[in-house]
């Protein structure tokens, strides 16, 4: 592995905690791979990056500075000739439910169908007439927050009065979902926990407020579908698919952030696999998290995909299907997929720059 010009070279990795970052500098020291840890938010970061061959970043809505500065340094990376997880095929529509309906229109994948209006008296028209039900969505959020059921044609106006005025918070508040966080309290030790972690929250919420502008301008819907109890969560890491469905909230309509999780792989929908693996790839992603309800006839429904997921669950998945869709019966850690993809791409390019040489 290290007689090549490429793998002489350190990997990059930016380091938060709770995040990727954790496992890859684990890996890393299990393994023996040369890696350094650098800040993704310094000024001369360019200039760090020269000596490097890859660059790890998992960088997300916990970091409310990498929505401004995350995809421009990936572009970067990759000019300079750095192998980049995530690439910009794989990030640049993260946490942007529009741009993912661009996106997976562009590609026939199949959306929940998805309406978008920046123009105010062609939102209010569409409303007129559409049919209710539907789900109110912000492009940011995670965990079904800025997720609502527009019930009626009153609702909605009063949604567009707020989308085309003042605008909406780009973050939900700490007490959101307050009876689920509740629920998810399972004895004193974690009521303290939580208690104590509750400062640190507060604050964090109001840098990301004052960080990110109000979301306004526009307004975005998708067709409500009914009848699904769970949906299902697939995340394609390269050649291998991961799965598990996740209950609906009590009383309420969201799967997603219930944290009712069931990993056995026969509640898995095939074409939901399928369907994962076909897109990812026509995307050219090198990883993707789905979340699918089920239609009509039971037709597989995307309604949105992230690179970004909860590494704990794909560790709690007991296997994962290839592209053939075979199983493989055992425990994986993502970041460890990760991990050893990017160490196959790196040792592929070698190969072919010492062959041409």
């Amino acid at each position: 592995m290290n007689n090549g010009r490429d793998l002489d070279k350190p990997i990059a990795i930016h380091h938060t905690p709770r995040s990727f970052s954790e496992r890859w500098i684990e890996y890393c020291e299990e393994h023996g791979i040369d890696y350094r840890i650098v800040d993704c938010f310094s000024n001369d970061i360019i200039d760090q990056l020269r000596g490097f061959r890859a660059l790890l970043w998992h960088w997300g809505m916990w970091q409310p500075q990498s929505y401004m500065t995350a995809r421009s340094i990936i572009v970067a990376a990759e000019v300079m000739g750095l192998i980049v997880f995530p690439n910009l095929s794989t990030a640049w529509h993260y946490d942007d439910k529009i741009a993912q309906k661009y996106l997976l229109e562009a590609v026939g994948a199949p959306l929940v169908k998805s309406y978008v209006f920046y123009n105010e008296a062609e939102a209010r028209e569409w409303i007129k007439s559409a049919k209710y039900p539907l789900v109110f969505k912000l492009r940011h959020g995670a965990a079904s927050s800025n997720v609502r059921l527009v019930r009626n044609r009153r609702e909605a106006g009063r949604l567009c009065s707020v989308a085309f005025g003042k605008g909406f918070r780009p973050v939900s508040g700490y007490l959101q979902d307050a009876r689920r966080k509740l629920r998810d309290i399972k004895d004193f030790g974690t009521l303290i926990g939580k208690l104590k972690r509750l400062p640190g929250s507060f604050e964090h919420l109001e840098m990301i407020k004052n960080t990110l502008q109000r979301e306004k301008g526009y307004i975005y819907f998708q067709e409500f579908i009914p009848d699904n109890e769970y949906d299902t969560r697939i995340t394609v890491i390269d050649n291998r698919a991961f799965g598990y469905t996740r209950e609906v909230r009590p009383h309420d309509f969201r799967a997603s952030g219930s944290g009712l999780n069931c990993y056995d792989p026969r509640m898995i929908p095939e074409d939901t696999v399928k369907i994962a693996f076909s897109v990812t790839e026509k995307i050219r992603a090198q990883c993707l998290a789905y979340d699918f309800v089920l239609g009509k006839n039971n037709v597989a429904l995307i309604t949105e995909i992230s690179y970004g997921f909860i590494p704990k669950n794909i560790l709690e998945s007991p296997g994962h299907w290839d592209r053939n869709l075979d199983w493989h019966e055992g425990r994986m850690a993502a970041e460890d997929a990760i991990m050893i993809d990017l160490l196959e791409e790196l040792q592929h390019k070698t190969d072919n720059r010492i062959y041409k040489d």
